[in-house]
């Protein structure tokens, strides 16, 4: 029996973690009234952490998974592994200015303010990886070579670049222009609270969604790794579900072969005789984005179609190759 210590986060990310979870068949239990909540499965031991801290916390190896945002394993630099995209919690770090700036990118509003001499202020929850991006564009490169940016926090300052000076926003980052910031740096899911606050995107940072992470030395030890791997299968059994459909049609036997040349399937479609002489059943696993497009088709060849929406479907065959090292 292997038990794994595993950190799911609280705050935005919450509620489509517990979703994504309970369709991998864990149940879980007093999420509402406790940080650490139970579950179906008693070799998982949950923990409610913010994102924030998950991927440093895994790195130690205090947990040995974590759903988190990709934005903050990439602010934090952690040493983890990460297992899975789960497609959920897209979000975009951006950099914004109010809407009377003439800048359209950030190389014009690093020339900008050094041409007039003036100290560019940046307010974000991401100082690392805003003076990494900003250490990456071709202007400040050309300006400032490789001088860090200067990033204040209320404990301590680091950097020697006085001319861009990145400040720790600790929420409401929308807010801080033009009093406190003359841009800011902050996830956006639809542009939506930046166009209410009189700001206009610029340059993309991250593209982020929620990701599955582990420590590397769980993934090492033997008994870890075998639940790791079921984690995974059941996981990916969630993404790939809601990426495709389990239909059911009823078809005559002249038209079998032309309808089974249009269906996918995991190996190909199963078929199997009806009572009625002459007819048979079908059912196939197909994508979801193809079944407008197979709908016309379906109805001129089969009677009595039914889509069912799968929860699980695990590519067990990907799975074993990848934690045997085959791919």
């Amino acid at each position: 029996m292997a038990n794994i210590s595993f950190a799911i986060p609280k705050g935005s990310l919450e509620k489509a973690t517990y979703d994504f979870i309970e369709k991998a068949f864990i149940k879980l239990y007093g999420k509402e009234r406790s940080y650490r909540p139970t579950s179906s499965d008693t070799e998982i031991k949950f923990k409610i952490l913010r994102p924030q801290e998950i991927p440093i916390y895994v790195s130690d190896g205090l947990y040995d998974l974590g759903i988190t945002g990709l934005d903050w394993v990439q602010e934090t630099s952690a040493d983890v592994k990460v297992l899975l995209n789960l497609e959920y919690g897209q979000t975009k770090l951006v950099f914004a200015v109010p809407k009377t700036f003439e800048a359209n990118n950030m190389n014009e509003m690093i020339k900008k303010y050094w041409s007039e001499n003036r100290t560019l202020r940046i307010s974000t929850e991401y100082p690392l990886s805003i003076s990494k991006y900003l250490m990456s564009l071709s202007e400040y490169k050309q300006i400032y070579g490789g001088i860090k940016p200067i990033i204040i926090t209320p404990w301590w300052k680091t950097g020697e670049n006085k001319n861009i000076q990145i400040y720790l926003s600790f929420g409401a980052t929308e807010a801080k222009p033009p009093e406190e910031a003359d841009a800011i740096a902050d996830v956006s899911e639809t542009g939506t609270t930046l166009e209410q606050n009189g700001l206009k995107p610029l340059d993309l940072i991250i593209d982020s969604q929620a990701v599955l992470i582990a420590n590397k030395s769980s993934l090492s030890n033997e008994l870890k790794r075998e639940k790791i791997y079921d984690i995974i299968a059941l996981f990916r059994g969630v993404i790939e579900s809601g990426k495709k459909l389990h239909i059911f049609v009823n078809v005559k036997e002249e038209n079998l072969q032309p309808l089974v040349s249009l269906l996918p399937g995991l190996k190909g479609p199963t078929i199997s005789k009806l009572s009625k002489p002459g007819w048979y059943a079908v059912n196939t696993v197909i994508s979801r984005s193809e079944y407008m497009k197979l709908l016309p088709k379906l109805r001129k060849l089969a009677q009595g179609l039914v889509v069912h929406e799968p929860q699980l479907i695990m590519p067990l065959e990907d799975i074993a190759k990848e934690e045997n090292g085959e791919k």
